[in-house]
């Protein structure tokens, strides 16, 4: 359970290395197939479908913080400088201590698994000296 004012407005934005929208998934999915792309996340989240996993959307909706997956166009001003240009990653946002938790080593470390991914983002902030989970 958070604890301070900050950890109250802390979310997580997990940023893909791609843009929405249709043009945007037009372009990544033939950069994948081409070999020319890739993106760490999207392989966590989505696998080779269009759809989420089941496992990624449980793990979001039941995270203790709420969790957001944007493309690179879709970022907000705060992801974008904490972000600091890097995608995939994944943000802590919290108007405070916003900063990177996961980069895309992080993130090919998780295999592809929510499960895994999940696991190691709880662990980050949990280690967060800021963060009261």
């Amino acid at each position: 359970m958070m604890k301070n004012k900050d950890s109250e407005n802390a979310r997580i934005v997990a940023v893909y290395n791609a843009n929405g929208g249709i043009m945007g998934e037009l372009s990544y999915v033939i950069g994948k197939v081409l070999g020319n792309t890739h993106c760490a996340l999207c392989d966590i989240s989505h696998g080779n479908s269009i759809k989420a996993k089941a496992q990624w959307r449980q793990r979001v909706a039941s995270f203790p913080i709420p969790v957001q997956a944007v493309h690179i166009n879709e970022m907000d001003k705060a992801t974008q400088q904490a972000s600091q240009g890097q995608s995939p990653v994944v943000v802590y946002l919290d108007g405070k201590n916003d900063h990177i938790v996961m980069t895309d080593e992080e993130l090919e470390s998780c295999q592809a698994s929510p499960q895994l991914f999940f696991d190691k983002l709880l662990e980050k902030i949990e280690s967060l000296s800021f963060s009261k989970l």
